[in-house]
């Protein structure tokens, strides 16, 4: 059983493309935070992204591709000098789905935002910096703008089927570039994504997923990691943030609240599934994780994105 897809699954990712941009001249735009993860490409042309608590703007180039993975303002520019004004109206007054700002069409984007279900998204993104940037030169900048052909195609055809397919793409897309940021990033690796590559994080990863319902241990998820308990604990702590069994706790919560939002089984069933001998032991664990009953939760699922 892979974690990520897990995941993945769990949280209810969607893709959804914005309208596209050409600018040309000198331009700049101040964009609000937008709820759930923006990403954009960059077609053709060059600009600089800024991104509020970072210090120093990120030249974007023809094929270049980024992720904003939390909702902070963010501007794009054709250079650092100009005053920007705001995105809102720019994008309001799209023609046939495309912006126009500034003068000429030396540069032209494309993006949009994945949106997740409010439960679970954490996992994903806990430990991702503020913006991961993927240059054209790789296989995953590639990759993405291939998707992102797609999933234009998709939606601009709206054949049958085309929503889950565009759906399907923007997983692709996320996956690549979460991919790219493991395989380059040169911060001291943490949170859930470094865990899943971790040689011995990872396989206690794999087997709390892959049997949730078991009545795993520290010793017996150790074995399953082949080192020592207390080698298993200092190094989940170190690199997900708490200990093997908090965790365990927090992904069955998550399983099911998955359950709960689907209308999936009655509560009773759903506790044996995800590993609590009881629907009241269930019901314990439950509102200690997420400050509501399961009946309360059921109530309020409909108030989620």
């Amino acid at each position: 059983m892979d974690p990520l897809e897990d995941v993945l699954t769990l949280i209810g990712v969607s893709g959804h493309l914005s309208s596209g941009m050409v600018a040309g001249g000198r331009w700049a735009l101040r964009f609000t935070p937008l709820d759930g993860v923006k990403f954009n490409a960059v077609r053709r042309g060059r600009c600089l992204l800024t991104v509020e608590g970072l210090a120093d703007p990120i030249p974007l180039a023809t094929g270049d591709c980024f992720l904003l993975t939390r909702p902070v303002p963010f501007g794009l520019a054709s250079d650092a000098e100009v005053p920007p004004e705001p995105a809102g109206p720019v994008f309001a007054a799209a023609v046939d789905g495309v912006a126009r700002v500034g003068d000429g069409d030396d540069l032209a984007l494309i993006g949009g935002r994945f949106s997740f279900h409010r439960r679970a998204r954490a996992l994903l993104l806990d430990g991702l910096p503020p913006v991961i940037h993927v240059p054209a030169t790789t296989a995953e900048a590639e990759a993405v703008h291939w998707a992102i052909d797609r999933i234009d195609a998709e939606v601009r055809a709206k054949r049958i089927g085309s929503t889950l397919v565009a759906e399907h793409l923007a997983v692709v897309m996320l996956i690549q570039v979460l991919r790219f940021h493991l395989a380059t990033t040169d911060a001291a690796p943490s949170g859930w994504l470094a865990g899943l590559t971790d040689p011995v994080v990872g396989p206690a990863l794999r087997a709390m997923h892959a049997r949730p319902g078991e009545r795993w241990t520290v010793g017996s998820l150790a074995g399953a990691a082949a080192v020592s308990r207390s080698t298993l604990a200092a190094r989940f702590r170190e690199v997900i943030g708490k200990s093997p069994v908090d965790y365990l706790t927090g992904w069955r919560i998550e399983l099911a609240a998955d359950r709960i939002r689907r209308g999936d089984g009655t509560l009773a069933s759903i506790a044996r599934e995800v590993g609590y001998g009881s629907e009241s032991a269930l019901s314990v664990a439950f509102k200690r994780v997420t400050g509501a009953s399961p009946a309360g939760y059921r109530a309020g699922v409909g108030s989620e994105p």
